[in-house]
């Protein structure tokens, strides 16, 4: 296992994060604990020091069970964990208030075990609340000791400059790291946050690095999908399977063919080389863990990539390009 600085910071985080989305009780594909227990501790034993979950996950219960499993391993670990998300049916129980943000840093410390968040990242931009009060409220809590770094999720770039630009004149703790998708599906990150982030020296720690398993190759092109995953993932059928998406997965699987690795490894190798800190692998099999991080020593050369690369387009060009062609 490697093991790099997070943004600025001088914490040291596994090139692999282990994403804890999939565990809890929210959907028939989830795992609960006694299947979740040998993925978390394979994860520990390869050298994966970074786990990334969320209060809402399961209104809490994935903070839960990576609390359990792990809780001996604590001094060894960095834990995230996100804030925003709807946790209750009153008017204060969702976004990034004082208020809300307050009431569940106690929520997720109770359920992860311990006394602090090693990076506590806020999970969407909160239309309805400042970014001055968001910011003074989180760091207050790394001035606590509850939080030790924080970051930031899902949003436009000019909202995460913002952010940026209102830390350095206030003199508030900064965002180290950005949780956006970014995977050889979706790159539409590549365009203004991927460069926003490397000018200011903020990590990328992306999610659905295998687009939600649609670059691992268990999807065909023809076939129609009978797993679980598929029937219930709105977002999965929604921002996949178009035609170019398969051109990309066979690309990738000749590729690991002519390697005699995984697509998987492919896919995440592929983001490794483009330079992120840490992919955020979801796992609900421990071979899922073993192929991720052994994609870590997988080398692609420059015509690999470009060969990767090369079938993918912006979707509002294909969208253009849909709307003006004639019959």
């Amino acid at each position: 296992m490697e093991y790099v600085r997070l943004g600025r910071t001088g914490m040291k985080v596994s090139q692999i994060c282990l994403g804890c989305w999939s565990y809890g009780n929210h959907a028939d594909w989830m795992l609960e604990i006694d299947r979740a227990r040998p993925i978390l501790e394979k994860a520990f034993d390869l050298g994966i020091n970074f786990f990334d979950t969320a209060n809402s996950y399961s209104r809490g219960r994935s903070e839960e069970i990576l609390g359990e499993v792990l809780e001996e391993h604590r001094s060894d670990l960095i834990l995230a964990t996100k804030v925003y998300g709807v946790m209750g049916e009153g008017p204060n129980e969702r976004g990034l208030s004082r208020l809300h943000i307050m009431q569940q840093i106690e929520g997720s410390l109770r359920r992860l075990r311990t006394d602090h968040v090693d990076l506590y990242q806020t999970h969407r931009w909160d239309y309805n609340t400042p970014i001055k009060e968001t910011l003074s409220t989180l760091d207050d809590l790394v001035r606590q000791g509850r939080v030790r770094y924080i970051g930031a999720s899902s949003m436009w770039a000019w909202q995460f400059s913002k952010a940026l630009w209102t830390s350095d004149k206030l003199g508030l703790e900064r965002f180290e790291s950005m949780q956006d998708q970014y995977n050889l599906c979706y790159r539409e990150e590549e365009r203004e946050m991927i460069p926003l982030c490397r000018d200011q020296q903020v990590s990328l720690i992306p999610y659905s690095p295998l687009a939600r398993g649609f670059l691992t190759g268990k999807y065909k092109r023809g076939e129609t999908p009978v797993s679980i995953r598929y029937k219930s993932d709105r977002s999965l059928r929604d921002r996949f399977f178009r035609t170019i998406d398969f051109d990309i997965v066979e690309r990738v699987e000749q590729i690991a063919s002519e390697k005699d690795v995984s697509p998987a490894q492919i896919a995440l190798a592929w983001l490794l080389h483009k330079g992120v800190t840490a992919p955020v692998v979801g796992a609900t099999k421990v071979k899922h863990v073993e192929d991720a991080v052994a994609s870590i020593d997988v080398r692609l050369t420059m015509d690999d990539m470009k060969y990767l690369e090369e079938p993918y387009r912006p979707r509002e060009v294909l969208a253009h390009a849909h709307a003006t062609s004639r019959p």
